[in-house]
């Protein structure tokens, strides 16, 4: 009956598949108990087509087909469990690797109907996770589950019905995070470990990601662009609405502690790995040090430093996930990173000098260098003090960019674009040398501003290579900088006669113009390293968050209401008690001697002897606080003492 729906399928052209299966009424349980006979006899006779066969249907009907419902549904479900679990779980030698991947595509379509309970999902995932390493089957599988929950997260919403099916606990989490970790130090390893070919061809191979890895990609995407782009319903004001987006929100920030604790701890084992591979590559005599050091960069891209750190990183850095809790729980990991990456840089750093020496300077001297101590080399290079000494900072304008129009270009073409270079004084437009168009009128004009109706710089247009006009508006296409002042520059090109029959393509080239804010047209590097770019990104976040720390809580509603009566001088004249240790405390019951109801502005205050006992051998002197007139004015009057008269002496 299945093979039947198969066939309708494969004859179906004009029906897309989907549609197809959502038409077709499940399927009975005689009918998959069938299949299972099949499925039987195929195994004991060792055919692998039906197998195969068998396996494919088995996936249609888990995901289009079957919804066991009743208990005989269930039992032919168990069957059908432990048929799939029994071929994966065969030898390798009585199974291809085919079969074993139709069987783990087999076991994910139906996951929900083979382990209906969250529980046994859960258990499931454990012993893919625990027991992946030592059983192939197991591994794959595990492989397989990942990347299909990956692929379902990255298309959930946070909070939805199937957020949490998709989202695995904590607990599991771990797990993934711990083979995550060692496949990256392993990784890292293997640059210090296998052979010069082998090291080529695992540079070949890399970046590429596993699917624990883009497991926990999928995970942190997730909680961090919810995170970061969730936004309040407008419409609904309700209390009810800002309360469950507030919750929503708390359990976002919860999660991604959670899973960036996880994270930065991970890291930190990884980069001491790579420390320790940078340290003994350095004192190795192997031949090709050179080339591994320069490709461990590379290789560390690969791992969870390079697919996990620098997006965590960033996302941290929003202003959503700039809070006091998660700076105190973050920092001691941070300032341990930051001192990982910065060490590792610097060794890497201060191995170029090495190499030049190697050819000329004898190589008894060259080895011995080369084989000391990081901290010895740190002491020595005392003309490097940091990883970023000697380094030069992209900044974001020094590239510049560039402006073409096709090549060559074609009848009646038209292009217009403008470029903008925010806080720029001026632009430098450099053109490349083969700017041509086919007659003098066919022209460029630039702009000095956002559009056409802009201040107008100059015009170019024409060729010199003896086609169509043969000759150049004004001086011809410029062969140094063009300086245009302001911010902001429009190009607009036209080509407005028709391509003649003897023109070639380099007459009708058109142009390109590079736009930059400096005047050097130097190369521009492409960029820092990535251990240095990794270590400046974790020193800027450490500190942001060392700020945030410095700063304290933020100021609560009620603090701002009250703000006048905190900065009150004469609140702030509490009494105080020294307790039987020696403490001074705030006095919380009313001093039996109360304070002098007259206060002489014009002298000095102190306090009664039996309110303020200092200890023995301390002294605190209590500044005078002077109160305002008016208040002066109030207590007198409370009191009935008026303010004493001094009367000036007679000689």
């Amino acid at each position: 009956m299945c093979i039947h729906q198969l066939n309708l399928l494969a004859a179906s052209n004009n029906l897309p598949v989907t549609n197809f299966l959502g038409k077709q009424h499940p399927i009975e349980a005689h009918h998959l108990s069938s299949i299972c006979d099949i499925m039987e006899k195929a195994m004991v006779n060792g055919d692998t087509c039906i197998i195969r066969c068998i396996l494919v249907v088995f996936q249609v009907v888990f995901k289009f087909f079957f919804s066991p419902q009743t208990e005989r549904n269930r039992d032919i479900v168990r069957r059908s469990g432990l048929l799939l679990w029994q071929l994966l779980m065969a030898p390798r030698d009585q199974i291809c690797s085919e079969i074993q991947k139709e069987v783990c595509l087999a076991i994910s379509s139906g996951l929900n109907i083979l382990y209906p309970g969250e529980a046994e999902i859960n258990n499931l995932l454990k012993l893919v996770l625990t027991e992946g390493e030592r059983n192939s089957g197991l591994s794959q599988l595990r492989d397989v589950i990942l990347t299909n929950l990956a692929e379902q997260l990255q298309n959930n919403r946070f909070g939805s019905e199937d957020d949490d099916h998709y989202r695995l606990n904590d607990e599991l989490l771990h797990y993934i995070l711990k083979i995550v970790v060692r496949e990256s130090c392993v990784l890292i390893t293997k640059c210090q470990t296998v052979s010069k070919d082998d090291f080529q061809r695992l540079l070949s191979t890399v970046p590429a990601a596993s699917s624990c890895l883009r497991y926990l990609m999928a995970v942190q995407n997730h909680l961090l662009s919810n995170t970061i782009l969730i936004k309040p319903d407008e419409s609904d004001d309700s209390d009810s609405s800002l309360q469950g987006e507030t919750l929503k929100v708390q359990e976002l920030k919860t999660s991604i502690l959670s899973l960036a604790t996880q994270i930065l701890t991970g890291c930190d084992e990884v980069l001491e790995m790579l420390q320790q591979v940078t340290t003994a590559l350095i004192n190795s005599d192997i031949s090709d040090r050179e080339q591994r050091l320069k490709g461990l960069e590379q290789i560390t891209k690969a791992t969870m430093l390079g697919h996990l750190l620098p997006v965590l990183l960033t996302s941290l850095m929003h202003p959503n996930l700039q809070t006091l809790t998660m700076a105190d729980a973050l920092m001691p990991q941070l300032v341990q990173l930051v001192l990982y990456t910065s060490q590792t840089a610097l060794l890497l750093k201060t191995q170029s000098p090495v190499f030049s020496e190697l050819n000329s300077s004898p190589s008894g001297a060259s080895e011995q260098k080369g084989k000391l101590l990081p901290d010895e080399r740190m002491l020595e290079e005392k003309e490097e003090p940091g990883f970023l000494t000697g380094l030069k900072i992209p900044a974001p304008w020094a590239a510049g960019k560039t402006v073409e129009t096709v090549h060559p270009v074609r009848d009646n073409y038209k292009f217009k674009e403008t470029v903008h270079i925010p806080g720029a004084r001026c632009l430098y437009l450099r053109f490349d040398n083969r700017c041509s168009s086919q007659y003098d009128y066919d022209k460029l004009v630039i702009y000095a501003g956002p559009n056409t109706n802009s201040r107008k710089v100059a015009e170019y247009g024409g060729n010199t290579l003896g086609y169509g006009s043969r000759s150049v508006l004004g001086t011809g296409w410029p062969k140094d900088l063009v300086k245009v002042e302001g911010d902001t520059v429009t190009f607009s090109f036209e080509m407005r006669s028709g391509r003649e029959h003897n023109t070639p393509d380099k007459a009708m080239w058109g142009f390109a113009c590079t736009v930059r804010a400096q005047e050097s047209s130097e190369d521009v590097s492409g960029g820092l390293p990535f251990l240095v770019d990794l270590a400046l990104g974790l020193s800027v976040l450490a500190c942001s968050m060392l700020r945030i720390l410095y700063n304290g809580p933020e100021i609560t509603k009620d603090e701002e209401t009250c703000q006048e009566l905190l900065r009150s001088k004469l609140l702030q004249r509490c009494q105080w008690q020294v307790e039987a240790n020696g403490i001074i405390s705030p006095a919380l019951t009313p001093s039996p001697s109360p304070l002098p109801l007259t206060i002489d502005e014009d002298r000095e205050f102190t306090y009664p002897s039996d309110v303020l006992v200092p200890p023995v051998g301390h002294y605190f002197d209590l500044p005078r606080i002077r109160l305002p007139p008016g208040i002066m004015i109030k207590l007198r009057e409370i009191s009935g003492r008026a303010r004493p008269q001094f009367r000036p002496s007679i000689k």
